[in-house]
């Protein structure tokens, strides 16, 4: 037992993973190299075999990427965790790496622009068969589920609109017909949601968002088992290259240091923008998993210790409205980014979802006047004062 396993979550947010060179920093070491030296043939030959645990090209591990990876590892209580170039490297990473002609996929059908089409475009091309269950729904899930399935995938929360899936009950009938569960926790990120310890399989996050929450640097992740990470993912991840890069890999661990002082003074705020959000004339619906008016609140209230720093909400005369809103901020900016220090908005239907077919998106919930809130770290006054000039140019 290391120390770290009895460490408290802050505690393991600035210390696992700390391995210093014989400089003694204090700080994490930034090995910016590509390869590595052997002292001899013979310890290079059992490097290859794998026979002795060196690192022999950053490809296959960098010690400031091992450092993200222990860290990250920890906090998810994961036994093994990769990173990855980016988010949307590790959730193809983790499906390719296990799936071969003739599986069966099933998927959420409220998943990220991105990972709809690798799920509904590129996998059929290689013989593999898909199928979308809107993730809300259990007896969608158990009809699609009641045939052998190789792999699932699922958001919890869903981007944009943040529709939550029961993962414990989609895992327990995915793991009854064989299948592995893949959720991305993004939204939920590893301080208020725990996907494996619901029954999940692997959990894959893009560093991109939460975790660096600067807007700085590209990054992924994929943990799970250190059985399936070695038989399906490690294999994978040598040999196609979606490696992390040692700089990307210093910055996301010295971020995660601050991960939960962010996360939950965003999450804090987010919850009062929803609440302000909800009072205002001009807003059809908003959807923020802590509020009562949820349509899964009870479910967030099982599945998660927190609600996230995503709001979405509907704005009353659709694209039109929407976007005045949106050109009208000034303090939120317009990106397509999330989990930034900076809140952000976008309007999904147009950019993030935009190449969904028009029946999934509406399915979803995405409509023309739907926005997308990152609440990031100003002040809720200022937010919700921003919101409000904003509203009122488009009435």
């Amino acid at each position: 037992m290391s120390d770290s396993d009895g460490w408290r979550r802050s505690t393991k947010l600035v210390r696992t993973g700390l391995a210093r060179s014989p400089n003694n920093e204090t700080a994490e070491a930034l090995y910016l190299n590509s390869g590595f030296v052997f002292n001899s043939a013979a310890e290079a030959e059992a490097a290859f075999k794998g026979e002795n645990d060196v690192y022999m090209y950053s490809r296959y591990g960098n010690p400031t990427v091992t450092t993200f990876e222990d860290r990250l590892a920890a906090l998810e209580g994961a036994e093994m965790c990769r990173a990855t170039a980016t988010g949307m490297a590790a959730i193809f990473s983790a499906l390719a790496c296990q799936l071969k002609a003739g599986d069966r996929v099933v998927a959420a059908r409220e998943l990220f622009g991105a990972c709809h089409h690798i799920v509904s475009k590129i996998l059929p091309k290689w013989g593999i068969e898909t199928q979308f269950v809107k993730g809300t729904d259990l007896e969608a899930w158990k009809a699609a589920l009641s045939k052998p399935t190789n792999a699932v995938l699922l958001e919890s929360p869903s981007n944009p609109m943040l529709d939550l899936v029961d993962i414990a009950a989609v895992s327990e009938m995915a793991h009854a017909v064989g299948a592995k569960v893949i959720v991305d926790n993004v939204f939920a990120t590893p301080l208020f949601q725990s996907p494996l310890e619901l029954g999940a399989d692997v959990v894959v996050y893009s560093a991109t968002k939460h975790i660096d929450g600067h807007g700085r640097c590209l990054g992924g992740a994929v943990l799970g088992s250190a059985a399936w990470m070695n038989e399906h993912f490690i294999p994978f991840y040598r040999n196609t290259g979606p490696s992390m890069s040692p700089f990307n890999a210093w910055v996301m661990a010295k971020s995660l240091e601050t991960l939960e002082l962010r996360v939950e003074r965003m999450s804090a705020t987010a919850a009062k923008v929803a609440d302000w959000l909800a009072a205002q004339e001009k807003i059809v619906r908003v959807r923020y998993p802590g509020r009562a008016d949820h349509p899964q609140h009870d479910l967030a209230k099982r599945q998660m210790r927190g609600f996230g720093s995503l709001v979405a909400f509907e704005v009353a005369g659709g694209k039109q409205a929407a976007f005045t809103v949106l050109d009208s901020l000034k303090v939120i900016d317009l990106s397509n980014n999330l989990g930034d220090a900076k809140s952000l908005a976008c309007h999904p239907f147009t950019t993030t979802h935009a190449k969904v077919p028009l029946e999934e998106k509406l399915d979803c919930g995405i409509t023309e006047g739907a926005i997308r809130l990152s609440v990031g770290l100003e002040h809720p006054d200022d937010l919700t004062e921003d919101l409000a000039q904003a509203l009122a140019a488009a009435s």
